[in-house]
């Protein structure tokens, strides 16, 4: 990766010089490689730089599907369907299982791994922010708990949620798959449950002091388009969209519309302002944030060939779900 950083007061650029003072970038919508390179450069520049903690909400452009970093492309996803059906393919940073965008809320965390609030471990990380989007669904009127997981994986494990799924791990830095290929179709250890259905997931990565996590609240959920272009075993379409069905839900499903993503966008903030004890100064990207978003889009994201072959070029990051 490019190594201009500096190793500038960048708190101090954005008025944040307070343990307490937070980053919480403008909601905005953007294409699949943007919303991830975006991701990134805010991640690396914590890490490298000292960037001010991050909180960022934020929705795609157009449909889209991101698969988890070491998520083989074409095992997991039927590229034809999607290239039918206009939806854009992308590598996340982070690990864990392929996500169909489309009406979500995406969240992105990013502080220091040494941040006061979070423990060292990426379990205590996970339901430190969980806890936090608990509250938040709470002021909307929605009753969600944390998922306990599948008891037989870990939090060593790569991806997302540190739970049921054996998730792709960096194994000597090969793409490996881990069935089945839908974030949604299992939920994993911390991840929000509605009356025992996946309402978010989400998924972690550390590197270089810092980590980064990354999550999609579902605001409407309709399986049968992520069973359009994943590939799920077993059964025909209508038994893989019926299994969807039983194991997700979604915001719409249980409050009326009237509730508007701005709304919810509030009561995530608020709700890890009160939890935290933090306040959230609005902002935008630093200089070179800019600079190293697009550096990331022109090297990876905006890239066919890289979202799809996989980042193998990356070297040091530890891969955790």
């Amino acid at each position: 990766m490019p190594g201009g950083i500096t190793t500038l007061s960048s708190r101090k650029q954005t008025g944040i010089d307070r343990v307490s003072d937070w980053r919480l970038l403008p909601f905005g919508s953007f294409p699949a490689g943007e919303n991830m390179a975006i991701d990134e450069a805010v991640f690396r520049v914590v890490g490298r730089a000292g960037g001010p903690p991050t909180l960022r909400l934020y929705g795609w452009s157009s449909p889209a599907v991101s698969i988890g970093f070491f998520q083989d492309a074409a095992a997991e996803i039927d590229l034809a369907a999607c290239r039918r059906a206009g939806v854009e393919v992308v590598r996340r940073p982070t690990g864990g299982r392929a996500v169909y965008h489309d009406d979500d809320l995406t969240y992105v965390v990013v502080a220091p791994e040494r941040n006061p609030l979070f423990p060292p471990s990426i379990v205590g990380t996970y339901q430190v922010i969980s806890r936090g989007l608990v509250r938040g669904l709470a002021g909307l009127g929605l009753a969600a708990e944390l998922s306990p997981g599948d008891e037989g994986s870990g939090a060593g494990t790569t991806g997302a949620g540190a739970g049921a799924e054996r998730s792709p791990g960096k194994t000597a830095g090969r793409l490996v798959r881990t069935p089945p290929a839908a974030c949604f179709a299992v939920p994993s250890r911390h991840e929000l449950l509605v009356a025992g259905r996946k309402i978010c997931g989400s998924a972690q990565v550390r590197s270089r002091g810092a980590f980064l996590q990354q999550g999609s609240l579902l605001m409407s959920f309709a399986p049968e388009k992520t069973a359009a272009v994943l590939h799920l075993p077993g059964g025909t379409r209508e038994e893989r969209v019926a299994a969807l069905r039983a194991r997700a839900t979604s915001l719409y499903e249980h409050l009326p519309r009237s509730v508007t993503r701005e709304d919810v966008c509030r009561a995530v903030v608020e709700a890890f302002q009160e939890l935290w004890q933090v306040s959230f100064l609005p902002g935008g990207l630093l200089p070179e944030e800019e600079e190293l978003k697009n550096r990331l889009f022109a090297d990876k994201y905006g890239r066919t060939g890289w979202n799809l072959a996989g980042g193998k070029g990356d070297k040091g990051a530890k891969e955790k779900i």
